[in-house]
């Protein structure tokens, strides 16, 4: 298990329901997020609020950064503090939302040329993320599917 996959799997622990575990965990931001923090000229600024809005719009909280746990019963968002990279130094602080698994229509992961692209869609909303590329993004698209077709 990666560093950041465990700190987010015990600090999620005091968040999950009794019997409930993590099946996939990473440290994501909204999309648009790395380009508004280095850019410095209000680049990425529109894309991270577009993002922002479509998890208020689908009930599920989005900040930056974040981490994002998938369970075998739900799927979490977890204040995150910031860490230095690859999910180092950072730990969860809070649980943001939590939204049950029969309402996340689909999650699809996208390698790019510096990490990942994670488009979640729930309650018919789609919102896209991000993620580094240390991240355990396709580990999570995986134990949704395998969630969706058990």
């Amino acid at each position: 298990m990666a560093r950041a996959e465990q700190v987010i799997t015990e600090g999620a622990a005091p968040f999950l329901e009794e019997g409930e575990q993590v099946l996939a965990a990473l440290v994501v931001a909204p999309r648009g997020n790395t380009a508004a923090v280095a850019g410095g000229l209000g680049l990425g600024e529109a894309k991270r609020e577009e993002n922002v809005a479509a998890g208020g719009q689908a009930g599920f909280r989005l900040e930056a950064p974040m981490a994002l746990a998938l369970t075998d019963r739900r799927l979490l968002s977890l204040a995150y503090s910031n860490p230095v990279g690859m999910g180092v130094g950072g730990k969860v602080k809070d649980l943001l939302d939590a939204v049950p698994i029969e309402q996340v229509d689909a999650i699809e992961v996208k390698r790019l040329l510096a990490g990942y692209r994670i488009t979640l869609t729930i309650r018919g909303v789609a919102m896209k993320l991000e993620a580094g590329a240390g991240a355990k993004a396709k580990p999570l698209a995986e134990a949704f599917a395998g969630l969706r077709s058990g």
